[in-house]
């Protein structure tokens, strides 16, 4: 590792070691199940030859890298522990070409980096199909499918993906586009990343994407929020308005996000569910849908008041920001909570989302009962999809679950330490509940990671059938298998070694003490008292 970073630094690489001020600043992370976080160094390269130089480096002395985008993981798949942490958030550039209604972006921006683009051309009427949050990262969301507010009207974010580049293992810069032969080695290259998450194949460096005109002649959004907590609590007649609002074919220009929340720090004595709206159309025509397919009253008439018509640039810069105050909240280091999630993929038909409303109604009073006085979450969050990205085939792209209608996770989320004994237990039950419900018994959404999948399951819960074929791909362009995690694409193999069944292994009551054991190993090391005592030298 010194031959590497003195190499690295002669080549101007930003390198910082443990100790260093911009090293603390990256590591830093929201979810304190991941404050371990010490690799050996962090590199923030700043131009792509800086990135060839760094992989090239890294594979002739058999270096483990961890890429870390402009965002985050759920599961801590950019959070590095040992080796090099290759920060790319130097690489944040965003260009927007409006004539040509596409947008190149580098893969340490954030969301909100590109609409900016938008926002201070102000270009009302177009939009980018990205992340919800703005401080989701624009590289992880679209190699992994990636859902954004006008999904449900323009596709997946990865099916406005047109152009990419990366650097390969070899250190090779490879551009792959939408006119490639899809028969081609760079054609199967292009297939696999839209939907084949983040970290397979390559570093994703710089990506083009569509720019898409809304609907709307005047460039208006309808959004809105809306929090219900209904007084007489979650009866049945409160489950039949829920049931019937997941089982409602929405039309496309409607997306209704919606979060069924318990939370016991002190917010709210009730549990309730929290709304989120988009609309590409007018006022008149949103009021319109609410009153054909929300029949209770109350929430009708909320979710009409709370939804107001906007320029979609102030919808880009102020609306989403508001929206996911919660969210962006977490995404900040000083948040200081632990957090662990599970996500599931649900069509809208009535058995199964009776059957999952009734689970999460009965878990959520399990949960206020048996931590009644602590500080918890619990969360279970239903991200509006179907419409257009229903519109292409399973094997298309990577993106396998073309038939969701749903993207659902669960959040449990803790302050004290001492909880995780209890939270994760919780978690690892809701999941043994609805994951029989979720597509094909298995599936999972990759941007929404489950740390406990085991292995080779994963890849069955996140590509589906596609699995066999993002192997193949991975061996024609990483044969030699250095980019590699825990939860990534791994190197072809037998029919008899694909993963079986039981994607909840292990589950999450064995990795409890586990991972914190396995990270503190380092704790009890000459080198952990060294850069504690640096640590205090820099006041940090």
């Amino acid at each position: 590792m010194d031959r590497a970073i003195k190499r690295l630094k002669a080549k101007k690489v930003l390198v910082f070691e443990r100790g260093e001020e911009e090293y603390e600043r990256s590591v830093a992370t929201s979810n304190l199940l991941f404050r371990f976080s010490r690799p050996e160094c962090v590199m923030q390269p700043t131009t792509f030859s800086q990135v060839q130089d760094i992989i090239k480096q890294a594979k002739s002395q058999k270096l483990e890298i961890t890429i870390k985008g402009g965002g985050h993981s759920y599961a801590g798949h950019s959070t590095a522990f040992r080796g090099i942490s290759l920060d790319l958030s130097k690489l944040n550039t965003a260009k927007l070409d409006i004539k040509s209604k596409s947008v190149t972006i580098q893969a340490g921006c954030q969301w909100g980096n590109v609409y900016k683009t938008l926002v201070n051309g102000q270009h009302d009427g177009f939009v980018v199909n990205g992340g919800r949050c703005p401080t989701v990262g624009v590289g992880g969301f679209t190699l992994g499918g990636g859902l954004g507010p006008f999904t449900r009207s323009i596709g997946m974010g990865s099916d406005t993906l047109t152009e990419a580049t990366l650097v390969t293992a070899d250190g090779n810069l490879v551009t792959v586009k939408d006119s490639d032969d899809p028969n081609s080695n760079k054609g199967r290259l292009f297939w696999a990343i839209r939907g084949g998450g983040g970290g397979n194949f390559g570093v994703l460096v710089e990506m083009k994407l569509q720019v898409r005109r809304l609907r709307n002649k005047d460039g208006i959004v309808i959004a809105g929020r809306y929090q219900w907590f209904p007084k007489s609590g979650m009866t049945d007649d409160f489950m039949t308005t829920m049931n019937s609002f997941y089982t409602t074919s929405w039309p496309n220009r409607m997306t209704i996000d919606s979060t069924w929340m318990c939370d016991l720090r002190g917010r709210s004595s009730a549990d309730g569910v929290r709304f989120l709206i988009y609309y590409d159309g007018t006022k008149e025509e949103f009021d319109v849908v609410i009153d054909e397919y929300i029949k209770n009253l109350e929430l009708s008439k909320q979710l009409k008041r709370r939804s107001l018509p906007e320029k979609s640039t102030r919808f880009l810069h102020e609306t989403l920001v508001s929206q996911w105050t919660e969210e962006t909240k977490k995404a900040f280091p000083s948040n200081n909570t632990y957090s662990i999630y599970s996500s599931f993929i649900f069509k809208n038909d009535r058995i199964t989302i009776e059957r999952a409303t009734s689970i999460i109604r009965e878990d959520m009073e399990a949960f206020r009962r048996r931590f009644s006085g602590e500080q918890v979450e619990f969360l279970v969050t239903w991200i509006h999809s179907g419409g257009k990205a229903t519109e292409k085939k399973p094997s298309d792209t990577a993106f396998f679950w073309r038939e969701a209608v749903y993207h659902t996770y669960v959040t449990v989320e803790w302050v004290d330490k001492w909880m995780e004994t209890d939270m994760r237990p919780f978690l690892e039950d809701v999941k043994k509940k609805l994951r029989p419900l979720s597509l094909k018994g298995e599936a999972a959404f990759i941007n929404f990671p489950d740390g406990a999948l085991g292995a080779n399951a994963h890849e069955r819960a996140y590509f589906g059938d596609n699995r066999q074929e993002l192997r193949r791909v991975k061996k024609m362009w990483d044969k030699d298998n250095f980019f590699k995690s825990a939860q990534g694409v791994g190197l072809p193999k037998s029919a008899e070694n694909d993963g079986g069944s039981g994607v909840n292994r292990p589950n999450e009551e064995d990795l409890t003490h586990t991972i914190a054991g396995e990270h503190w190993k380092y704790f009890g090391t000459k080198n952990f008292k060294k850069e504690l005592n640096e640590l205090v030298e820099l006041g940090l």
